[in-house]
């Protein structure tokens, strides 16, 4: 899938164009949630997952977002960063629309996501608080 703006700005799901040195430098050290993540973890969570990666008029990758699914029931989008040097844009909004159309299809049950602070810009993509989250439950082996 390639979604384009009129700016130059690209939306592409090849696993092949993936700077996955940048990601991990994103993630590790950029976003709270990842703070350190190993590269090794970085690459293992890209292999099993459907990515979009954000790239810029001159082609350099400028954001990225990854789903976890089944394509059939359920999908988890996490990991969804945009570079600092582009954000202002309207580009964390387009990277979740995209998700959002690219899903559509499958007509999954649920796709569900974590967000301490951009409530907004998922709602604008049809995002809402989950209605019943005294349901849910986790379960953490890392510390």
């Amino acid at each position: 899938m390639i979604t384009c703006r009129d700016d130059g700005y690209r939306i592409d799901t090849d696993p092949d164009r993936l700077d996955t040195v940048l990601i991990h430098h994103w993630l590790s050290t950029d976003a709270f949630w990842a703070l350190g993540r190993s590269r090794e973890t970085v690459e293992q969570a890209i292999r099993a997952s459907v990515n979009f990666g954000v790239y810029a008029a001159d082609g350099s990758q400028t954001g990225y977002a990854r789903v976890v699914t089944d394509l059939a029931t359920f999908a988890w989008l996490c990991d969804v960063y945009i570079d600092r040097d582009h954000r202002g844009l309207g580009l964390g909004t387009w990277l979740a629309a995209a998700v959002r159309d690219h899903l559509a299809p499958y007509t999954l049950k649920r796709v569900m996501l974590s967000t301490l602070d951009a409530h907004g810009v998922y709602a604008k993509v049809g995002f809402v608080p989950f209605p019943d989250p005294q349901k849910l439950m986790i379960m953490s082996f890392a510390p």
